[in-house]
């Protein structure tokens, strides 16, 4: 996948073009952010850039977001995406080797069967980064999930980030940085990749054969990644918005707590097989009433209906809105990211959704 196929980010990505066009790519870097929003495909078009034969100047379409710090050149907030950017090709055969994963001079590196990455795996990559490239320009070498690195396989890193060969570039993608040894991060540019927006996400579920409105209520309660998006079915992210529609509605009607309980009913819908299953039914409906209520705060403060994440549903939105703007709004929001973070904690099902409908 090229940086023109990559969706959002593209702020970032045209950073990236333009170091690598300039030949000031850094030879160690860390992608890092939340899990689904595109660091690893990232990170395979630098591997597709740094070695495409008939890379070149391409026309592309500009969006996207302020890039952080990197370290490393960045912009600032007056910058603006160009019409074009370096980019490869995507069609020869080295970008389709690189795409695949079985290029020599661009070997990925991720977690075992046990979870970690080990030591043996880094002395090998750290032994065959010490040679020139076996057929391309750089060899690239792309560590999937830096934060399953034990900590004798970091250590093992540590020369070959403070002194790469030339020929070589190592790029660590994680989203959780915070699990790396220090000497690690202060060796590698850190370029934070956020959240997608809902729009990005339906771009590319549209590309991948959605219809709109189901790409729409999709990206809307996917929390920003298109690996959450694609990992579910098109008609479960809808019934979860609809549940999420129903049990808002159902507390703006009743103060009476007993009411309230009976409408968690609605959220426990599908769970009852017990474990991380359960908990992650009931995000999902979570997620859902969140994008809902994010929606609502956008029409009550007349913002730009581009805005909403929901507008297939936005007479639904209109009539919670008169519940649920302003301070009420705010606190059912912040009840919701509690429960959310209850249910990571492993909480109860049926405990949470309780909590919060008295709290809506």
């Amino acid at each position: 996948m090229p940086f023109a196929q990559v969706f959002g980010h593209r702020r970032l990505v045209s950073l990236l073009s333009r170091s690598i066009e300039n030949d000031s790519l850094p030879p160690s870097l860390l992608f890092a952010g939340p899990a689904g929003v595109g660091k690893r495909v990232t990170a395979i078009a630098v591997a597709q850039a740094l070695n495409c034969p008939k890379g070149s100047r391409f026309r592309v379409q500009g969006s996207g977001f302020a890039v952080p710090g990197s370290g490393f050149a960045v912009p600032g907030s007056g910058f603006t995406v160009p019409g074009s950017m370096f980019d490869a090709c995507g069609t020869c055969a080295a970008c389709k080797r690189i795409s695949r994963g079985v290029h020599p001079d661009v070997p990925i590196v991720g977690p075992g069967d046990s979870g970690a990455i080990r030591i043996d795996q880094v002395r090998e990559i750290v032994d065959r980064a010490a040679y020139r490239p076996f057929e391309g320009r750089r060899r690239v070498v792309i560590i999937d999930g830096a934060d399953a690195l034990v900590t004798a396989a970091q250590h093992a890193l540590l020369k070959t980030l403070e002194e790469p060969p030339p020929s070589s570039v190592f790029i660590l993608v994680t989203s959780r940085p915070d699990t790396l040894l220090a000497t690690v991060l202060s060796r590698c540019p850190q370029l934070r990749f956020r959240p997608l927006a809902a729009d990005d996400i339906a771009a590319a579920l549209v590309a991948r054969g959605y219809s709109e409105s189901d790409a729409l209520a999709v990206a809307a309660t996917a929390d920003g990644s298109l690996g959450q998006a694609l990992a579910a079915r098109a008609d479960e992210r809808v019934e979860a918005r609809d549940v999420a529609q129903r049990v808002l509605a159902h507390a703006a009607a009743t103060a009476e707590p007993g009411r309230r309980i009976d409408g968690a009913k609605e959220l426990l819908i599908k769970t009852g097989a017990g474990g991380a299953g359960d908990r992650e039914q009931l995000a999902s409906h979570l997620r859902a009433m969140a994008s809902l209520l994010r929606d609502v705060e956008v029409l009550a403060t007349r913002a730009d209906d581009r805005a909403l994440a929901n507008p297939d549903v936005r007479p639904a939105l209109e009539r919670l809105t008169g519940a649920y703007q302003g301070e009420r709004g705010v606190r059912a929001f912040s009840a919701i990211d509690r429960a959310l973070g209850a249910l990571e904690r492993n909480a109860g099902v049926k405990v949470v959704a309780d909590w919060l409908v008295l709290q809506l």
